[in-house]
C-alpha cells in the first residue's frame, strides 16, 4: 500500500501546533503564579490582609541634649478597593467633615495611577490622612458602617522650639519620583523634605514592619495569622544629635527678626556648626498635618523667601571680609612681608580710584587690616597679577587655586541641601568677559577687596574665619554632630590644610585683633575675652550696601568663628559687629553683660527691611 506524505506532514504540524498551546498555556501558569505578583497579590487578598506597621522616626536633639524634634501619632483613612461595598458616603463625609466634591476629588486622585503609581484595588491604599484625634474617635466609632475601610496609624513631627526650621527641614508626602527612585517607598508614605529630615532620611525613616492578618469568607479580619509569627516588627530611625545650640540659635533668629541675610557660627576645632541662622525664617510648626500644603504655597509666595537658606544657598559679594585671603596669598607668594608699606592717597592706584577711607599712609599689613585699608590689598593684587616674567592669565589662575583650598568657589560639603558654590572667577572667564587676553590688575583690581564678580557664602565667610582661627586648617563644617548606633561621614573628620605657611595665619589673626582693640570693629570688644574681627561693606548694585562682619574668640585656643551678613544695612559696623559680638558673647559668658544691654537691644529692635527695597506684603 502507498504511504501519504501529505497526511504524515499534517500530522507533524498538528502535533507541533498542539505542543506550542501547551507551552503557552504552561508559561503562562508559571507566570501568573510564580513570576506576576498581582495574580499571588490577588490570591492572597482573599484570605490575608498585610498591613504596614509604620517605624517611630528617628528623634533629633541639639548639642546640649535638648530635645527638638519628637512624633505624635496621626491617623489615615485607609481602604482595599476591592473589599470596599455599598456605604453611604454623606454620613462618611459628615463625619469627617469634608465636601461630596472633596471625596469625589480624593477617590479620583487615590486611583489615578499618575499621583498614585502602582494602584491596585487589591492592596491597601491611603484616601485621607491626616485625621485629627476627634475625627479618628468618630470614625472608628463607626468603622463598621464603611466596609472596607480601615485606620491606619503613623507618626508625625512635633517641634518644642519655633525656631532652627532651616536646619530640621520638615517631611512630606512621598511624590511619584520618590516612589520610583527608591523601593522602600509606596504611595502615601512620606520623606524628609529640607533640613537633616532630607539628608539623614536613611538613618531617620528606621524600616517598616508588616502583620498579616486572617480574613474569613466574607472578607472580616479574623485575628494574626498563625498568632502573629509570620509578622516582622519595625525598627525605629536613628536619633540624631545636632551640633548645633538651639538657645544660640534662637537667639541668632531674634537678633536677625525683621532683617535679611544670615549668621553662621562655627567651633573652629571639630567644624561643628553652632548656628545657622537665615533671615526671614518660619516656624517649622506650620509644615506638618493638613494646613502644610497651604502653608507651604503662602511660604513660597512670601517675596522676602523665608524658604531661601541664606545662610548657605546666598551669595554674595563678601567685602572686606575677603581681605584676610589677600593677605595670606601675598605673604605666601612673597609679594609683600608683614612690613611691607603700601600708601593711600585717597584710594589711587597708579591713577586708578579706589574708594577708601581715612586712615594713616603708607602703612603695613596689620594695620592695613585694622583700617580695613582697599588701598593696600589692591596694590598687593596688582603686583602680584602683573608681576614681571609671568602672565596675568597664570597669576590669576594661581590666585584662584589658593581662594579653592581655603573653601571659595566650589561647595564645602555642608550636610544639607542645596548649598551654593559662591563664585571666584578664573582667567578663562575674563579673557571671555574683555573678548581676548588683554587684561590686567587694573581691570579686575575690584576682586582684591571683596567685590567685582566674587561672590561667597555666608557659610564660607565663616569657614574662612575658623580657618585663620586654627592657624591654618578647617574642618568641613557640619551640623550632624552624632547618630544614634552609627558612625558620621568620616570626611567631617578630615583636615584641610591649604598650602599657606601656619606662620603666615599669626599675622592675619594680629591684625583681625587690632580691628578690635582700636579699628573697624571696636564694638566687638568684650571685657575679659580677646575678640578677633574684620568688618566688610559690601557694595550693593541693587540697593543699599550688605553689613558683614567675621570674627573669632577668644584669640588664643578659640571656641567660636562666626560671619554675619545683614542685606541693605549699610556699614559692617553698624549691624554686622554689633550682631556678631553678641552672639559670641552669649555663647562664651551665657548672658549679655549690663553694659551692652543697650546694643542687645538696638540690634532686637532694628528693622532694616523698611530701608532694603524689599516690601513684605
Amino acid at each position: 500500500m502507498r504511504k501519504n506524505y501529505q497526511l504524515a506532514k499534517r500530522k507533524y504540524v498538528i502535533g507541533g501546533f498542539i505542543s506550542l498551546i501547551v507551552i503557552i498555556y504552561i508559561f503562562r501558569l508559571f507566570n501568573l503564579q510564580v513570576s506576576d505578583d498581582s495574580y499571588k497579590e490577588n490570591a492572597d487578598s482573599n484570605a490575608f490582609l498585610r498591613k504596614t506597621v509604620y517605624p517611630a522616626r528617628g528623634l533629633i536633639y541639639d548639642r546640649e541634649g535638648r530635645l527638638l524634634v519628637f512624633n505624635q501619632p496621626a491617623y489615615d483613612v485607609m481602604l482595599i478597593p476591592k473589599d470596599v461595598g455599598e456605604f453611604d458616603t454623606l454620613s462618611f463625609c459628615n463625619l469627617l467633615g469634608i465636601t461630596g466634591e472633596q471625596f469625589k476629588e480624593k477617590w479620583a486622585d487615590m486611583k489615578n495611577p499618575k499621583k498614585n503609581p502602582g494602584y491596585s484595588s487589591y492592596t491597601p491604599q491611603k484616601l485621607i490622612s491626616h485625621l485629627s484625634f476627634e475625627d479618628y474617635g468618630k470614625l472608628q466609632e463607626k468603622l463598621y458602617m464603611f466596609p472596607g475601610f480601615y485606620i491606619q496609624t503613623r507618626t508625625i513631627r512635633q517641634y518644642n522650639y519655633s525656631t532652627g526650621a532651616n536646619i530640621l527641614g520638615n517631611i512630606r508626602e512621598v511624590s511619584a519620583e520618590d516612589v520610583k527612585r527608591d523601593k522602600y517607598y509606596r504611595s502615601g508614605d512620606y520623606t524628609g523634605d529640607l533640613g537633616v529630615e532630607k539628608s539623614y532620611e536613611e538613618a531617620l525613616r528606621g524600616k517598616k514592619g508588616m502583620e498579616i492578618l486572617m480574613r474569613d469568607a466574607l472578607g472580616r479580619i479574623k485575628g494574626k495569622y498563625e498568632d502573629g509569627s509570620h509578622d516582622v516588627p519595625p525598627e525605629s530611625g536613628s536619633n540624631l544629635t545636632l551640633a548645633i545650640d538651639m538657645e544660640l540659635q534662637k537667639y541668632g533668629e531674634e537678633l536677625m527678626k525683621d532683617k535679611l541675610g544670615a549668621i553662621v557660627a562655627i567651633e573652629p576645632s571639630t567644624g561643628e556648626i553652632l548656628a545657622l541662622v537665615t533671615a526671614p525664617n518660619y516656624d517649622p510648626s506650620l509644615l506638618v498635618g493638613k494646613e502644610r500644603g497651604k502653608n507651604y504655597g503662602d511660604l513660597v509666595k512670601d517675596p522676602l523667601k523665608p524658604l531661601y537658606d541664606r545662610s548657605i544657598q546666598g551669595a554674595y559679594p563678601p567685602g572686606s571680609t575677603f581681605k584676610p585671603t589677600q593677605g595670606l596669598i601675598f605673604l605666601q607668594e612673597g609679594i609683600i612681608t608683614e612690613n611691607t608699606m603700601y600708601p593711600c592717597y585717597h584710594g589711587y592706584i597708579n591713577g586708578l580710584r579706589v574708594g577708601c577711607h581715612g586712615h594713616g599712609s603708607p602703612l603695613p599689613l596689620k594695620p592695613a587690616l585694622q583700617t580695613s585699608c582697599n588701598a593696600y590689598f589692591c596694590w598687593g593684587f596688582k603686583n602680584m597679577i602683573d608681576r614681571r616674567g609671568t602672565t596675568s592669565k597664570e597669576q590669576l589662575d594661581k590666585w584662584k587655586d589658593y581662594l579653592v583650598e581655603m573653601g571659595y568657589g566650589y561647595r564645602l560639603g555642608i550636610d544639607l541641601p542645596h548649598e551654593s558654590r559662591g563664585f571666584i572667577p578664573n582667567s578663562e572667564y575674563y579673557s571671555k568677559s574683555f573678548r581676548g587676553p588683554r587684561w590686567s590688575a587694573n581691570s579686575v583690581i575690584s576682586v582684591s577687596i571683596g567685590q567685582g564678580e566674587v561672590l561667597a557664602t555666608p557659610l564660607q565667610i565663616a569657614n574662612l574665619c575658623a580657618t585663620i582661627a586654627n592657624r591654618g586648617f578647617f574642618y568641613t563644617p557640619h551640623v550632624v554632630k552624632e547618630i544614634a548606633d552609627s558612625a558620621i561621614d568620616s570626611r567631617f573628620k578630615e583636615k584641610h590644610s591649604p598650602s599657606i605657611d601656619s606662620k603666615y595665619y599669626e599675622s592675619i589673626a594680629e591684625g583681625m585683633r587690632m580691628a578690635v582693640t582700636g579699628g573697624t570693629c571696636r564694638l566687638a570688644a568684650l571685657s575679659g575675652i580677646e575678640v578677633c574681627g574684620k568688618t566688610g561693606t559690601a557694595q550693593n548694585p541693587h540697593g543699599k550696601d550688605h553689613s558683614v562682619f567675621m570674627g573669632f574668640a577668644p584669640y588664643k585656643d578659640p571656641k567660636i568663628a562666626i560671619a554675619v551678613y545683614v542685606e541693605n544695612a549699610g556699614f559692617g559696623a553698624t549691624y554686622g559687629v554689633p550682631i556678631g559680638s553678641l552672639m559670641i558673647e552669649k555663647y562664651l559668658k551665657g548672658e549679655i553683660s549690663p553694659e551692652r544691654l543697650y546694643l542687645e537691644e538696638r540690634m532686637l529692635s532694628a528693622n532694616t527691611i523698611i530701608t532694603s527695597g524689599v516690601k513684605k506684603h
